[in-house]
């Protein structure tokens, strides 16, 4: 019993370690575009758009997303708790961050592309 538990013990570490290193080594990729709603997606590409986004996602049940500029493309947003609606809405921005398997972006950071 105590060979197994020390195996188990051994093989639980290295996946943790094993876990970790790929999660340092995951790059994150940026993105110029506008922070929408799922509902206006492409259509709220622009300054005049931010009041209805946040009604749409507070009070109507949409969901935040991002537009690329470039080629327009939606992506819903993984972890919506990192949009900033005073700072990443209303003009264009470069978000940093990852697409997961299901197309969504896991948001690191939003910033200004003004800056």
């Amino acid at each position: 019993m105590t060979k197994a538990t020390s195996l188990l013990g051994l093989l639980a570490t290295l996946l943790i370690t094993f876990g970790m290193a790929y999660s340092a080594n995951a790059k994150d990729h940026s993105w110029k575009g506008w922070i929408s709603d799922s509902s206006c997606a492409a259509k709220g590409m622009s300054a005049s758009h931010k009041d209805c986004a946040v009604t749409c996602v507070k009070e109507k049940g949409a969901s935040w997303v991002f537009v690329n500029t470039q080629t327009k493309k939606v992506y819903a947003i993984h972890n919506p708790e990192a949009v900033n609606t005073e700072e990443a809405l209303g003009h264009e921005v470069v978000l940093t961050g990852d697409v997961m398997k299901d197309g969504s972006i896991h948001v690191v950071k939003i910033v200004s592309a003004e800056m």
